[in-house]
């Protein structure tokens, strides 16, 4: 991972601790948790270094408790099954001794099949023709991205609205593995938002993430522009569902993303 961008090395860096378990630092990214997206790819770098090889083609995550910056993260993985084709891992992360997720992932041997895919992307201007956003610090910091928001907010901020364009700042060589986590990090950005219903004009009191899923439908390349889509589907009660897709700047869909998100309403 020598040509790997220094934050992108730092998420990653996983340090054996025997068997299939390893470990990571929390660097501080100027927020009082850790983004979710980061626990959830390091938890995949986790099990993708126990699956010989073979790419990941999707990952479920619940989250459980929030991440703390500065407090090491612990990754357990087991190994359920590999077969012919499919290998299944299943990774806990923990902090302090008591676990903030549980993802399931799966990896699949590339095979000859079908290639389609259902209609076009959204229209939307290319990321050249966008303004790059000022951005929060815990998306410059420490992993690095490019980001055009496509319709950005009045007086920009954050979340960012889908959908927008976004890579990995600087290349980072060409272990699909890598990518693949990668795409799992970004995948969680802005998406809470997006679960919300359409001109839903209460505030919220809370806003979390509760599970999120990835479908890998083609190699991902993070470090080249991608554009992120996600729209609501269903709100009731204290949840919401937004579902979102990937593609790249000539059409093609590389990923597909799910999330639960718990939604509760400020008091008025």
């Amino acid at each position: 991972m020598s040509d790997v961008p220094d934050g992108i090395t730092r998420v990653f860096d996983l340090t054996p601790l025997g068997g299939d378990s390893f470990t990571a630092a929390s660097p501080p990214v100027g927020r009082p948790r850790l983004f979710g997206g980061q626990v959830a790819a390091q938890s995949l770098r986790a099990a993708c270094l126990t699956a010989g090889g073979r790419p990941p083609h999707s990952l479920h995550a619940y989250f459980i408790r929030p991440g703390l910056p500065d407090d090491p993260l612990v990754f357990e993985v087991a190994r359920t099954r590999d077969g012919r084709s499919f290998s299944t891992r299943h990774v806990t992360a923990s902090q302090g001794g008591k676990p903030i997720l549980e993802l399931i992932a799966s990896f699949h041997d590339p095979e000859d099949g079908f290639d389609w895919q259902a209609g076009p992307p959204p229209s939307a201007p290319g990321p050249e023709e966008l303004a790059e956003p000022e951005l929060p610090a815990f998306l410059r910091h420490p992993a690095g991205f490019d980001i055009r928001v496509v319709n950005p907010p009045a007086g920009g901020g954050f979340p960012m609205p889908h959908p927008f364009w976004i890579r990995v700042s600087a290349p980072v060589g060409d272990d699909p593995s890598l990518h693949a986590c990668l795409v799992a990090y970004l995948s969680d950005m802005g998406v809470v938002s997006s679960a919300r219903a359409p001109g839903s004009p209460r505030r919220l009191a809370t806003a979390v993430t509760l599970d999120h899923a990835v479908w890998f439908h083609r190699p991902p390349r993070a470090d080249r522009w991608l554009l992120y889509s996600a729209d609501p589907v269903a709100n009731h009660g204290a949840r919401g569902l937004a579902r979102g897709t990937l593609h790249t700047a000539d059409g093609t869909l590389v990923a597909s993303v799910a999330q639960e998100a718990l939604l509760r309403p400020a008091s008025p």
